[in-house]
């Protein structure tokens, strides 16, 4: 597909919901922040486009106007689309592999936790960027929706639990920030797991978000029981559930196209 300059991307039809929980709220994130792209079977008049940022991809349109080489910038993607770019992503990739998945939405208060001693849980600031670049490789995924350390650093939508001398042991961020909807993501680091850092950082963001307006979202794998737990405990309940699809490589012969396992 084509890139799209924001200015040239058509208001109407309208591609994606707005204001909805989730990942769902990709779009918006990517609308506000500059941080992603937008892309369209056609530059002027798109019937098909696609928004992208972190690995993770939405599909809307018109699958017929999608050649399959042009979604090779979304292998190794994260897809979420209607049924009806199946066929379309089939024949786009060596593999397409569905994964189920749940939407938690904010919906029970939880008391602030007391962290323990030599950890303070806040807002993360600019001047908090070379820690967040001083986690392991492993982890560059949780700033990725933010174009690095230095753009989650200063969004103001990061909270963390900081040791005496500035390392971050644990982190929850608004991942995906929509209008109404602010996707919720956490990463500790491993030595310091068990200690319910996670649970206090995201409690503190979820007041933030609340004081901001809006409402928490949450996303995992169904088969995730770790994030199911401390979702539920940090005060999520279920929204709904969904499929999404891990793309492979993009294949090799187009014409032989392999089905989509479902």
């Amino acid at each position: 597909m084509i890139e799209l300059p924001l200015h040239h991307l058509a208001t109407e039809p309208r591609w994606f919901a707005a204001g909805a929980p989730g990942p769902a709220s990709l779009h918006e994130h990517v609308t506000a922040t500059g941080v992603g792209a937008w892309w369209g079977d056609d530059p002027l008049r798109p019937r098909a486009v696609a928004v992208s940022c972190a690995g993770h991809v939405l599909l809307s349109g018109d699958p017929g106007s999608v050649a399959p080489d042009f979604l090779a910038p979304f292998a190794h993607s994260h897809v979420e689309s209607p049924a009806r770019f199946l066929p379309v992503l089939g024949a786009a990739f060596d593999r397409v592999i569905p994964v189920e998945r749940m939407v938690y939405v904010h919906r029970e208060p939880v008391a602030p936790l007391c962290p323990p001693e030599g950890v303070t849980v806040r807002r993360l600031a600019a001047d908090d960027a070379a820690a967040l670049a001083a986690l392991t490789p492993d982890a560059a995924w949780i700033h990725a929706s933010w174009g690095g350390p230095r753009g989650l650093a200063a969004s103001g939508h990061a909270w963390g639990a900081v040791e005496r001398d500035g390392r971050i042991a644990a982190v929850a961020c608004g991942y995906f920030v929509g209008a109404a909807y602010e996707d919720v993501a956490v990463l500790t680091v491993p030595e310091r797991r068990r200690e319910r850092l996670a649970l206090a950082c995201v409690t503190s963001l979820c007041r933030d978000i609340a004081a901001r307006g809006r409402t928490a979202s949450w996303s995992c794998g169904s088969d995730n029981r770790p994030s199911r737990l401390l979702a539920w405990n940090s005060g999520f309940r279920l929204h709904r559930e969904y499929v999404r699809y891990a793309t492979g490589n993009p294949a090799a012969r187009p014409q032989h196209a392999s089905r989509v396992t479902v």
